[in-house]
């Protein structure tokens, strides 16, 4: 890959930066990825040295390529935490950040336009651009992972909202007589159930209450991916968990559609992985909930795993 000629913008680099790793993308303009790699996110010191690592792997990979940075039309950048318009990002507790303008410090390391995102905005961004919801332009998606993260894209754009938080799906009120605190400090937020720690949550308390027969009493400790298991497997306590956990997600949903009206929902995480069940589950208490116009939104599972934060990243800066 030898740039050639008269220069033209023809690459862009994507970067999800995580708690534990870095994960780097390097693209073509048309968003064909051409390679990507992995950097320890160094978050001593506050995390200081995070965006100078990133600026030395952009430069070894471009010399290592032979291309100059006059064919890189930018770097897209995820982070995990609230991000504003102006790519100023407001504390990430996992890198040990407070106040950052990563756009215009990164900028300023590596000579290149920078654009910012939050990581859930970002992986709904790559769904759209490559994924699950390729070809659509207004799109919700929900991560359903350890907790619930979700991002919304109207007009092929990223909403961030005001304060940057936008998209923070998992802390819907869901509901109002929830007694156990969420881990964002409310109570009865959509990830306390959702979640694959929400399922769990919910059957421990459904086994205590009753003394149905359930092949759930058999695990110790008891999976997300065990409750799925055993509903298609016919347990009737475990088909009725993950009823209710539809029963949530769909009726949350159902509301979030209303305000965006998106064209599609895509469904990530690795409690996605469920399968049809699941999917089905949600988009049937979907039907039964939502306004009239809304009842043929499509239903997606997302199609690029851990890669979608960085396909998201360089879609701001390519798409």
């Amino acid at each position: 890959m030898k740039s050639e000629g008269t220069i033209m913008k023809k690459y862009g680099f994507g970067v999800d930066i995580g708690g534990t790793t870095i994960k780097m993308g390097f693209f073509e303009a048309d968003g064909t990825l051409l390679d990507k790699w992995e950097v320890k996110t160094n978050t001593e010191n506050g995390g200081a040295n995070i965006l100078s690592d990133i600026a030395k792997a952009i430069d070894n990979k471009l010399a290592q390529e032979g291309i100059s940075k006059d064919a890189v039309e930018g770097v897209g950048v995820g982070v995990p935490g609230p991000v504003k318009s102006n790519g100023v990002v407001n504390r990430c507790v996992n890198l040990g950040w407070g106040v950052v303008n990563v756009a215009e410090e990164l900028g300023a390391l590596t000579g290149l336009e920078v654009k910012v995102g939050n990581d859930a905005n970002v992986a709904a961004l790559g769904e759209m651009y490559q994924g699950g919801a390729k070809g659509c332009k207004d799109v919700v998606m929900v991560t359903l992972g350890t907790g619930v993260g979700g991002g919304i894209i109207i007009d092929g754009k990223i909403v961030a909202g005001f304060h940057g938080a936008g998209g923070e799906i998992g802390h819907i009120t869901v509901n109002e007589d929830e007694i156990e605190a969420c881990n964002c400090g409310q109570y009865g937020c959509l990830e306390q159930y959702a979640s694959a720690t929400g399922i769990v949550r919910m059957a421990k308390r459904k086994l205590a209450k009753t003394d149905d027969a359930t092949t759930l009493r058999n695990f110790e400790p008891l999976t997300a991916k065990d409750i799925f298991d055993e509903a298609k497997a016919g347990d009737e306590v475990a088909k009725e968990l993950v009823d209710e956990l539809g029963k949530i997600l769909g009726g949350a949903l159902s509301n979030l559609a209303c305000v965006v009206n998106p064209e599609a929902i895509v469904i990530g995480g690795g409690v996605s992985k469920a399968g049809a069940i699941l999917i089905d589950t949600i988009q049937d208490h979907f039907k039964e909930s939502c306004f009239f116009a809304l009842k043929e939104t499509r239903f997606e599972t997302a199609t690029l795993g851990n890669d979608a934060g960085i396909y998201g990243c360089v879609a701001m800066i390519l798409a």
